[in-house]
Order: C-alpha cells, then structure tokens, then sequence
C-alpha cells in the first residue's frame, strides 16, 4: 500500500529506492525475509536504525519504570492480570459464544475466521456490500497480522492507516518494526523526508519537529475521517458477559474511526476476550504502564452493539483463529496467548534493541514475537516444512529473563522459547541425512562421554588463547567452526582448566582421573 490520491497500488515484489532507501516487503506477515541470524546479521550493520532504536526504547524504559514504581501492589496486579489470561485459556469456548452472544443481542454481527484468507474476505465482501472503495483504520496488529490491507487493495479498495506510526509505515511502503510503535527504527528527519515525498498535502517548508509533523498528519487525516463510511479496528479487549469491546490508544485517531463511520468492522484475535467488565479494572492499570509509561491511556472507548443514533449503527465483530487454536493446544507454549500487545518485552529486550524488528521476519518482533509466531504457524511441527524461516526465531534469545521481568501478565517467555528450540530439535531427530550441526554435536557428545577425552580436548585450547590475543575472545575460525564464529565470538578459554585446579588443590591427583571420580 502507498498512496493516498485514489486507489491503492500494491507493493512490488523487490524493494524499490523510496526516499527512505529500499525497505522490506512481506509476502506473509508472519513469514517473510530471511531467517533471524542472516536477517540479524544485516541489521547490526545499519548504526543508524540502532541509534534510534537505542534512544526510544531507553526512553520508554524510564518512563515506564517511574509509573511502575508509583504503584504498591504492582506484583499483585501482575498475579492477578496472569490468573485471568489463564482462566481464559481454560474456558475459551465457552467465553467466545457467550460473547458472541451478547454481541448479537445488542444488535452486532459476529463472525467466525479460521484463518486470514477467511478474515480478508469477511472484510471485502462487507465494504463491497456498501459500495465503499476507501476505508478508515485503527492500529491494529491483528489486520498487520492476516495482511488486510493488501487484501483490500487486491479488492480495490483503499485502506487508511491513521495511527501517526502506522502512516510512516504504510506511506513508505515499510513493515513493523514494534509492536506498539511500528516506526521506531524512523528518526524525525526520515520522517519529514518521508511526508515531503509521499503526502500529497504536506507544507513544502515542513520540518522535523515532532509538532510539525504531527500537524501534517492531523490536517491529512482530517478529511479521509469526516468523509469515511466504513472503519476497520482491532480490539484490546471483548468482555463475554456483556459484549463490550475495547480499544486504549493515545491519539485520538481511533476515537473518530470508531464513532463517525456508519459500518464499523473489528477483527479480533480469540485470545482477547476477557470473562467479565471487572476484568478491564486490571488490565487498564496493567496496559498503560507497560506499553507506554502512562497511568492511564488518553482514550479509551467502549462500546456494545449498536446504540441507535449514536456511533456506527452496522458493527461486525469477526473472531480470528488463524494458529490461535494450535497455541491453544499446546500445554507450555498456550501461554504466549496470554500477550496483551503491551511491546514491555521488546522494550527491555537487549537483541531487540541492536537488531529491530525486521530482523524478526514477522508482524511480532522482540521476546514475545519470537514464541508467538513459530506458535501460530507451527514451526518446528508436521505443520511447518523442514527449515521453516521461523524455526530459528526461538534462538533469537540470550535468556537472560529481562523480557518476563517487564511483562505485566507474567509470562514466562524464556521458558518459551526453551520448549520451542526442544520442539525444533525433535523435529530433526527423524532426517536420515545430518547437517553439520548434528555432526558437530554428536562429535561433542563423543569428546564429553568420556573424561581422559575431555582432558585431552581442554588442552587443545592453549592454541585459541593464542588466537584471542589481548582481545580476549576469537572473532573467526576456519570451517566447520566458521558456522559458530560467524555469527557469535568465541571467548578465549581460561589459563588453567577446572581439571588443572582440582589437581592442584588435591596434592597432584591426576586431574582427568579426578574429573571421572567426582563426575
């Protein structure tokens, strides 16, 4: 998608030179680019992308741990927040038609999408219906995730992004980089750039001041949310009991989607719904603070149904599966669905931050992308081909635990993606032909079986404390090793081995017969 003057045209296969240079293009919004150790590698080398990226998320660290701090019972609320996201995991279907239900009562059409081609069409064939050729958006990861957007140009039919993120994104033809702010890795320069070159409205002396760029957007916008018929939305939230649905957001921009149009459409994933009204209690203190270091999201609106006379009197609510199902029936990894979009992992996140988001090859980047997209698309499972790109994302980690630390519904994303790298090796135990890295580990089992071999073998080190030199670690070796090195240093082993030291300290003992009698 790209430009505002009529008709959407549609991303070309290959990245052109806009004026932000050549930017990715998805195919699949959960699978696309190369997998994360080729993508990361590429991402390392852009100093720019990572002076941004190390300047926001820093920013929005401060932020969110003062607010934090402010509140006594943080640790409770976060208890409380998991054992709700956990009752509904349990209660799932039952949840679901009981707010479709309520939905319905009140005078809502609900649907029911497997997966995005079924949601995309759900979407299409009610703005055909209406006659309408140009469409509304809120911020929404959900459409990001099924591709709405090029779904709808494929129909004809324009679709506005008007989240301020979300239009640098779509007029630069660009993807996600964040979860919450999906222009991170942009600079206020890049953006005013970008406005010169791909708003058709904007003031020729525009400059780099957040105000002023604001300004151009807000005076863009303005007209495409006075004349719209039809909105599209995601949802934060969908209360069961009453049939409520929630969207927090900071701008505005979604307030006017949600009550000038006469159709509006919600896509939400399954995962949403939430049991009872009460429930919002938490999570609107949970939310705000994590996402962006607020107390409380400047807009907030709920609405139930159709009120006649008041706000959109055609509402569609469609409810998205589309892998949420195959999470779901997973015992450790149904805990992913628990995510409330809060971007917290992401922000505390020290690959996230030198890699970005592209590198993720997916709509969901950071701690939380790197289990919820192998999870919805079955990698490392008979669902996946052998080498599915995101079979590598559960690596995409130093577990180092920051990410559920920061998460407010405490989900245990480390223990995540140890189970999915278990599931991906499992996955290989059935190839009859190895590839070097079943050779390299089973050469490592052999040396490691046995203890003389494992002296033998720390002996061998002296030569890479030669190569680290006053470094400290090897940057490169010689194939096969070269498939380490390559993408991580090797720190130079220390002067004197455990064995060395145990024989030491116990009169002369033989340190390979004292290793094997203590193993």
């Amino acid at each position: 998608m790209s430009t505002f003057l009529g008709l959407p045209r549609h991303r070309s296969s290959t990245p052109d030179e806009g004026p932000l240079g050549p930017v990715p293009h998805a195919d699949d919004p959960l699978r696309w680019g190369d997998p994360f150790p080729v993508a990361a590698r590429r991402a390392l080398d852009d100093a720019q992308m990572r002076r941004n990226l190390g300047h926001a998320t820093s920013t929005i660290r401060e932020k969110r741990a003062s607010v934090v701090g402010e509140v006594p019972d943080w640790e409770a609320l976060r208890d409380t927040g998991s054992a709700v996201k956990g009752d509904v995991m349990a209660r799932l279907p039952e949840l679901l038609v009981q707010l479709e239900e309520n939905v319905t009562a009140r005078g809502g059409t609900v649907h029911w999408a497997r997966d995005a081609d079924e949601a995309n069409a759900i979407v299409t064939r009610i703005a055909r219906e209406r006659a309408v050729d140009e469409i509304v958006k809120v911020k929404s990861m959900a459409t990001q995730e099924i591709g709405l957007n090029e779904a709808l140009a494929e129909a004809g039919i324009a679709a506005v992004e008007t989240d301020l993120a979300e239009l640098i994104v779509q007029l630069s033809e660009d993807m996600p980089s964040h979860i919450l702010v999906p222009a991170i890795h942009r600079n206020r320069e890049e953006i005013r750039r970008l406005f010169l070159a791909r708003m058709e409205d904007a003031p020729d002396d525009l400059g780099d001041a957040p105000r002023e760029l604001a300004e151009a957007a807000r005076v863009h916008l303005r007209r495409k949310f006075l004349s719209a018929r039809m909105a599209v939305s995601g949802a934060n939230f969908g209360v069961a009991d009453s049939g409520t649905l929630t969207v927090v957001e900071s701008e505005g921009n979604g307030r006017m989607c949600l009550t000038l149009p006469e159709t509006l459409v919600t896509v939400m994933g399954i995962e949403k719904v939430v049991p009872t009204f009460t429930d919002l209690e938490v999570f609107g203190q949970l939310l705000p603070r994590s996402s962006t270091g607020e107390r409380m999201n400047p807009y907030t609106s709920l609405w139930t149904g159709v009120t006649p006379g008041d706000g959109p009197q055609d509402f569609h609510l469609i409810l998205l599966d589309n892998g949420r199902t195959r999470a779901l029936a997973d015992d450790v990894g149904r805990a992913a669905l628990h995510c409330i979009r809060c971007s917290a992992c992401l922000n505390v996140c020290p690959v996230y931050e030198r890699v970005g988001g592209h590198a993720y090859g997916s709509v969901y980047p950071g701690p939380i992308g790197a289990v919820l997209t192998p999870l919805l698309t079955g990698a490392g499972t008979e669902d996946a081909p052998y080498g599915d790109v995101n079979a590598s994302l559960p690596y995409a980690s130093t577990l180092c635990g920051a990410c559920f630390d920061a998460c407010p519904v405490k989900i245990d994303i480390p223990s995540l993606l140890v189970h999915l790298r278990a599931r991906d090796v499992d996955s290989r135990r059935e190839r009859t032909v190895p590839t070097g890295w079943d050779g390299a580990m089973k050469a490592a089992s052999w040396v490691m079986s046995d203890g003389a071999r494992l002296g033998r073998a720390e002996k061998g080190t002296a030569a890479l404390r030669v190569l680290a030199g006053r470094k400290g670690y090897v940057g490169t070796l010689p194939p096969p090793m070269s498939a380490w090195t390559a993408s991580r240093d090797l720190p130079a082993p220390p002067r004197q081995s455990f064995r060395d030291w145990w024989a030491d300290e116990h009169d002369g003992n033989d340190g390979d017969g004292a290793a094997e009698e203590n193993a």
